[in-house]
């Protein structure tokens, strides 16, 4: 439990390290996912221009920067913990079933209608460069498995670079007729900050990720157990191999 002095630190300084970090996370994304060239990539194209190896230097300084960065964020992550209420991890359900959530048309869904089911809940969004590909798997997997006890259920969030900005009526429409997505849309929710839906705080106090349990990009992926129960969590770049490999353990028919 992180002492009442050092939470009460961290909320005085978040202010002011939260825009570095976020940033700092933003660009971890855009290197793991080769959005930005890598390190060798720049050395090479500094030595053709250049004998004084100035890209080979700003890319040192640049991973030195990211790494304090991430850092920060891991510590800051650490020490905005408040102080655990006692009694508090018994106010969490005990399984996704004991949860209701809203549909894309506003209307209440309780979870345990899909008992007996294996899930895959997953954010959602609309303008990311990992949408097409994402919606594409997915469709993929649903259309194989839906028939063997598969349901893939999508939230969209508007918290990562504001990709998914539109109402749940352009959302629905979006999906349905630019991605041809089947499977079950749901309300628009945060998935992290004071507003999270309580799914989602359900399911990261189930399964952390790297630096925390905040979710980090659009398209994270949480499999979810017949009984409710979280499986594992992967990140918007894990294979759908990966991911199917998992989900036919779960079916029974790997």
């Amino acid at each position: 439990m992180a002492h009442p002095g050092a939470f009460t630190l961290a909320q005085s300084t978040k202010r002011l390290l939260l825009p570095a970090v976020e940033q700092a996370k933003h660009l971890s994304y855009l290197i793991a996912t080769a959005q930005l060239p890598s390190p060798m990539a720049a050395t090479t194209t500094s030595s053709s221009s250049s004998s004084g190896g100035g890209g080979n230097r700003i890319w040192t300084s640049s991973l030195a920067v990211l790494s304090l960065a991430v850092a920060l964020a891991s510590l800051l992550s650490l020490l905005a913990t408040p102080p655990s209420a006692p009694g508090m991890a018994n106010d969490l359900p005990a399984s996704v079933h004991d949860i209701s959530v809203k549909d894309i048309k506003g209307n209440d869904v309780k979870l345990s209608e899909y008992d007996g089911k294996v899930l895959l809940i997953v954010n959602v969004a609309s303008k990311c460069g990992l949408t097409n590909s994402n919606y594409k798997e997915l469709n993929v997997l649903y259309e194989k498995y839906k028939e063997k006890g598969l349901e893939i259920l999508a939230f969209p969030c508007n918290q990562f670079a504001g990709q998914e900005p539109g109402s749940n009526e352009e959302i629905e429409q979006t999906v349905c007729t630019r991605f041809k997505a089947e499977f079950p849309i749901f309300d628009k929710i945060d998935v992290n900050g004071k507003e999270a839906a309580p799914l989602y705080k359900f399911l990261k106090s189930q399964k952390g990720g790297f630096l925390g349990d905040g979710i980090k990009w659009n398209f994270t992926k949480f499999l979810v157990g017949k009984d409710g129960k979280v499986i594992e969590r992967y990140a918007p770049t894990t294979s759908l191999l990966k991911i199917e490999n998992d989900i036919q353990k779960l079916l029974g028919t790997s």
